[in-house]
């Protein structure tokens, strides 16, 4: 909603109350039941209900939402925090759980059972309270004011870049409550084989049902329409229809083996399916938008809707519970299954010379079941640029990206199996007798999928970097993709007197920080997504095509841009390896950060009683290296991922006269970008201490 990235922009500041908390509340109750059964079965029943609330609260008073760009990037906000009109979100977890073991000659035979049931009450209103966006803060000052002449006025002597609101389309409704029930079953048998005298094999199988209740809302209007999916074939949707219960199945195989018999040598490993629950709110959001509960009104480049403070005032002043004029869906594939995923591991253990022991694994996912979004409203694109970037392009404007022009977007989500992970990792460590302990070790992994599905349908689409059609963006590394990760630890204690004991220990870790992609800033393609295209890596000047611009007093030219755009290419890491190519999603790697933390404990123990007391003193040092040098332990991130700006329909739009994509270089202040990174300033990049006493009897 709005321009986005309002909170981790170098170049912008927002205002509090464009802020939110969070209000944790959990109440967890759980009890187990251990049997035994003769001489050769035990039982265990486990049952808990969990009662959790998660709902926001504001940092302001209710009032429009205002983002002022400045170069393309937002500069300030200011107004209720986009997402945080009446986001409530309670849900209840009952959960019941069986296991029956039976032990026989070499086989130790499980056989289970699971019940959840689980009921959420969601309220999500995002765009209540008007989201307004402004190209710079001269037109903020001038539509600002001309409401101060003028409250009543229907046109704005500005063309505003975005205006979107949300409002509760059915009568004495207060909030759009999305209510949301599942039950979700599983059933489950396992067999631990002791093979051989060194080998155990464990092997089973689970199968699980999810069944969703019927509480979706119905928009004959929308069920009536044609969309089109990924490869251009025409669909329709019920947007009242959750998904079908189906049969998931998860065989699996393990074994554990002692090569020579002493456990000198262990080789262990395993493969099969494994089945999770989604996150519910990928399917309550279906819920919330059909067109019925609420309405949506998102329009670009207009004059039409002139600031008002009010966050009703574009609001229609009358609705009957009949689908909404204008508003977003967020669908599900009729063919929906939970997330699968085939997993594999094999790894080995191995004592060393000199007492030292030796792990290797290594493991590999493959999706069964993935996640990913399309926009099902999105046209063909009707053209596309001209030169070296020569990518798709909706062209028209207003609103002809649409199929639907009623329907703001359509998002569908759907299964695909094109997901992978793959991780390495190596770790050795030695026990000494005078109590000194020393372990380190090393793991690099990397992660790709399509899409990194979030909360809200329209941002998991939307926000996912591509460089042509976003309903088929193709495999790039996920935004958790791993990286490197290297790590040493070593304690060392003592006991003296018999009453007291001592204790060092020190963790170091280096790792990497993050992964992020270079985007254009603005709708380069006219898809309607913002900061979503990634940016073509050019050759050299003669495949550069700037803008030139003013900035305050300061102008720049084509040249000077492709001048510097050139030497910033050339210091970036990543960019200078991919001249001629597009950047990629997710493959901009952070530097990693390496820390230190330091611990020192003290204690103090008596027999009292037959009773051993203890009091310990703890001194926690995180980042301790920080504490030496300010410039240690201290992450980097992108100056920012956006570094070309899209010129505004005012300015000459994304294209020139010859069709070439045309943009400008960001500058920062009175100067254009000339580095990549600086560093990050967060509660993680400074040292802490803390004290801690603890008495046990």
């Amino acid at each position: 909603l709005g321009f986005g990235n309002r909170r981790s922009n170098t170049t912008g500041l927002n205002f509090q109350n464009s802020n939110y908390q969070i209000l944790e509340n959990i109440r967890s109750f759980i009890g187990e039941w251990n049997s035994t059964f003769g001489k050769n079965m035990a039982n265990s029943l486990i049952s808990g209900y969990t009662q959790q609330d998660e709902s926001r609260a504001s940092r302001g008073t209710f009032f429009p939402m205002v983002d002022v760009l400045e170069g393309g990037s937002v500069y300030t906000t200011f107004g209720f925090e986009p997402f945080t009109p009446n986001n409530e979100l309670r849900y209840n977890t009952f959960q019941i759980q069986n296991n029956l073991t039976m032990y026989r000659k070499g086989h130790a035979l499980t056989f289970g059972g699971s019940v959840e049931r689980y009921e959420s009450e969601n309220v999500f209103f995002p765009g209540a309270q008007s989201a307004y966006v402004y190209n710079s803060l001269a037109d903020f000052y001038a539509d600002a004011n001309g409401y101060v002449a003028n409250p009543n006025r229907t046109t704005s002597p500005v063309t505003l870049r975005l205006f979107q609101v949300r409002w509760m389309n059915i009568p004495e409704m207060e909030k759009p409550v999305q209510p949301l029930q599942v039950w979700y079953s599983g059933g489950y048998a396992q067999d631990v084989w002791q093979a051989r005298d060194r080998l155990t094999v464990t092997y089973g199988i689970r199968l699980d049902v999810p069944v969703f209740g019927d509480t979706g809302f119905a928009n004959a209007n929308a069920d009536a329409l044609s969309f089109r999916d990924e490869t251009g074939a025409t669909v329709q949707y019920s947007t009242k229809k959750l998904p079908d219960p189906n049969v998931l199945w998860s065989p699996r195989v393990g074994f554990n083996w002692d090569v020579t018999g002493d456990r000198r040598t262990q080789v262990r490993g395993g493969t099969g399916i494994f089945t999770g629950r989604p996150a519910y709110v990928w399917i309550s959001n279906q819920i919330g938008n059909t067109g019925v509960l609420t309405g949506f009104e998102s329009v670009s480049n207009t004059t039409a809707r002139p600031f008002n403070p009010s966050p009703d005032r574009y609001k229609p002043a009358n609705v009957t519970g009949a689908p909404a004029t204008s508003y977003e869906l967020a669908l599900t594939d009729p063919n929906f299954k939970f997330p699968q995923v085939w997993r594999t591991s094999i790894a080995v253990d191995h004592k060393l010379p000199f007492g030292w022991s030796g792990t290797a694994e290594f493991l590999y996912n493959r999706d069964v079941n993935g996640v990913y979004y399309i926009n099902a409203n999105l046209a063909p694109a009707n053209t596309t640029f001209s030169g070296v970037d020569a990518r798709p392009r909706w062209s028209l404007g207003g609103t002809s990206n649409r199929i639907n022009a009623a329907v703001a977007n359509a998002i569908v989500l759907k299964n695909q199996n094109d997901g992978s992970a793959w991780n390495v990792s190596g770790s050795v460590e030695k026990t000494y007798r005078a109590g000194f302990f020393i372990k380190g070790g090393y793991r690099y992994g990397e992660s790709r999928n399509t899409v990194d599905p979030g909360s809200i349908a329209f941002g998991s689409w939307n926000g996912n970097p591509h460089r042509g059609d976003p309903n088929n963006p193709g495999m790039a590394f996920a935004g958790t993709s791993p990286g490197h990760r290297v790590f040493a630890a070593a304690s060392f204690s003592f006991e003296y007197l018999k009453f007291g004991a001592t204790a060092f220990s020190v963790f170091w870790e280096g790792y990497t920080s993050g992964n992020t992609s270079y985007n254009f800033s603005g709708d380069l393609n006219g898809d309607g997504g913002t900061a979503n295209d990634l940016i073509y890596v050019p050759k050299d000047a003669s495949e550069m095509n700037f803008q030139a611009y003013t900035s305050g007093t300061r102008t720049f030219t084509a040249a000077e841009q492709a001048q510097a755009w050139d030497a910033f290419i050339g210091q970036d890491s990543y960019l200078s390896k991919h001249r001629g190519r597009y950047a990629e999603r997710g493959a901009v790697f952070l530097p990693m950060v390496f820390k230190t933390d330091l611990s020192i404990s003290q204690d103090l123990f008596k027999s009292l009683r037959g009773r051993r007391h203890s009091a310990q003193f703890r001194v926690d040092m995180l980042n301790f290296m920080n504490l030496l040098n300010s410039n240690w332990g201290v992450g980097q991130r992108l100056v920012t991922t956006t570094p070309l700006i899209v010129p505004t329909a005012a300015q000459g739009g994304p294209a020139d006269a010859s069709g070439r994509a045309q943009y400008r270089l960001r500058a920062i202040g009175t100067d254009l970008i000339s580095k990549s990174l600086e560093q990050t300033a967060g509660v993680g990049d400074v040292y802490r201490v803390q004290f801690s006493i603890r008495y046990t009897f």
